[in-house]
């Protein structure tokens, strides 16, 4: 690996400036976290506890979380020592096919871009809390402006704020499990509830198998932007160092924190109650957050976590516009992207991909303004599977990078940092992610719901395949043979 200053990247063949590394470990973990910590947890786990009682869920994001830890792991091998702004579609290319990481770049950039236009779209809600009166489009289009400048600065920018937006959500989560805890033991907030809520009616499995499997979908959901790591690593200081620190520790904290909140929850509030079903981002007061710091005697608990909700939902929008605008960046360097969106600023952002990513995503917004909004919803729909495609793509080629690896006999020694469960820590990866994905909606895979559910729950999936197998009719490339795979790493 050459020793050049780490400050940029490879020069560009456009001649233009390059991306700079400026992103530190404290910036890399805490990207991590917050990508995992947002509305799936604030909100979404009290339905969780609702669908599956304390123990089905405790058991589904236990499964999830280490389903992440395995990807991680593989993600963190191949980003150390390949540490490029384009990531898991630089891999897919490079080790499986030309047109397996065209699909997966793009179905990536897609995923995220229609991500910021939903986040702007809960922001929007979560501001008529306190502003009722005033229409909701105002707020989306003011936190959009809000999310370029801050992505347009630096990339340092953007990690300094992802940091603080992250430090707010995790001071929380500890707030409330110290706080829980206390409530718990009886210290305060009144009696202890003792085991009662994990004894209750048929707590603490509702549901059996198939509560955990429905809450096996929702915690993989809230799981989603751990990977935005790798994508930062072509920006990191110092990527094989920074990134594998951040590795090791993003899986014990997340599930610390998901495991810890669920826990508290259960102990808490019965599953039985009809907040935790009712619970989201229009009716924050009965959130099951909200409900614990209210027993804890916290004073406007309600706004408070109605201005935490509004910072996750931010950090989201933040972390999509980013790790979209890295990907069309580094699609537009190998050729899957026009070429205008490889050029930067000469602070090393890029540009008109950053202005091209946002102009689709408040596209996207718009379209849920308009009519019944069946358009974004659909639009929305499409992207849910994404995700999982392309932690399935990360699984993927770390089998494929390491079959070049032997093939062309490169001593493992010399990896940074290397996947302790390989190989069968991304094929249970890949396993784990088919069942998220084809389970979904298992009641219309059933046929207890009509042809359109079934359509919009599945629809990326086919979308995925379509963009692969026409990339491949056009171009007629073959896919790679191990032996000849590019293991060249970028200058640092």
């Amino acid at each position: 690996m050459s020793t050049q200053d780490s400050s940029s990247v490879a020069a560009s063949s456009t001649g233009d400036n390059n991306l700079k590394r400026t992103l530190a470990s404290r910036h890399l973990t805490m990207i991590s976290i917050g990508g995992a910590i947002g509305t799936g947890l604030f909100v979404a786990s009290g339905e969780s506890i609702s669908t599956a009682g304390p123990g089905g869920a405790l058991i589904a994001y236990t499964l999830i979380g280490f389903m992440v830890y395995l990807l991680m792991q593989s993600l963190g091998e191949m980003a150390t020592y390949m540490p490029v702004a384009g990531s898991f579609g630089e891999y897919g290319t490079r080790f499986i096919s030309p047109s397996f990481g065209f699909a997966v770049g793009w179905n990536y950039w897609y995923n995220w871009a229609i991500t910021v236009a939903a986040e702007l779209s809960a922001a929007a809600l979560v501001m008529k809390y306190w502003f009722p009166d005033y229409p909701g489009w105002i707020w989306s289009a003011l936190f959009l402006v809000i999310l370029i400048v801050m992505n347009a600065l630096s990339a340092r920018a953007y990690g300094e704020g992802e940091f603080w937006f992250a430090i707010i959500k995790v001071a929380t989560v500890i707030v409330f499990l110290v706080l829980g805890v206390l409530t718990i033991l009886g210290i305060i907030g009144g009696t202890s509830p003792g085991f009662k809520n994990w004894t209750t009616g048929d707590a603490p499995f509702v549901g059996g198998g198939m509560g955990i499997l429905a809450i096996f979908m929702v915690a993989g959901f809230s799981f989603q932007g751990t990977e935005i790591v790798g994508v930062t690593a072509g920006e990191a200081d110092n990527p094989s160092v920074t990134v594998p620190h951040a590795i090791r520790t993003i899986f014990w904290r997340i599930l610390l924190f998901y495991i810890g909140t669920i826990a508290v929850i259960g102990f808490l509030i019965p599953y039985t109650d009809p907040n935790l079903l009712n619970s989201d981002v229009v009716n924050i007061s009965i959130s099951p957050f909200t409900l614990v710091f209210e027993r804890a005697g916290i004073a406007a608990a309600a706004s408070v976590m109605n201005a935490v909700i509004l910072t996750s939902i931010l950090s989201a929008g933040n972390s999509g516009l980013y790790s979209s605008t890295r990907m069309l960046y580094a699609m537009a360097h190998n050729g899957s992207a026009p070429s205008f969106l490889g050029r930067t600023s000469k602070h090393g952002v890029p540009v008109n991909a950053l202005a091209v990513t946002a102009l689709v995503g408040a596209a996207c917004f718009i379209s849920s303004l308009i009519g019944d909004g069946a358009a974004y919803t659909w639009l929305v729909n499409a992207s849910g599977c994404a995700g999982f495609i392309t932690w399935m793509g990360i699984a993927w080629s770390h089998i494929k990078f390491r079959q070049a690896l032997k093939a062309q006999h490169f001593p493992l020694e010399k990896l940074p940092y290397r996947a302790h469960l390989y190989p069968i820590g991304p094929i249970i990866a890949l396993i784990m992610c088919t069942v998220v994905i084809i389970g979904q909606n298992v009641e219309a895979l059933m046929g207890h719901e009509d042809m359109t559910a079934l359509l919009s729950s599945y629809i990326g999936i086919p979308l995925f395949f379509a963009i692969w197998i026409i990339h491949k009719l056009v171009t007629k490339l073959p896919k790679v043979n191990p032996a000849e795979a590019d293991l060249s790493v970028p200058e640092q």
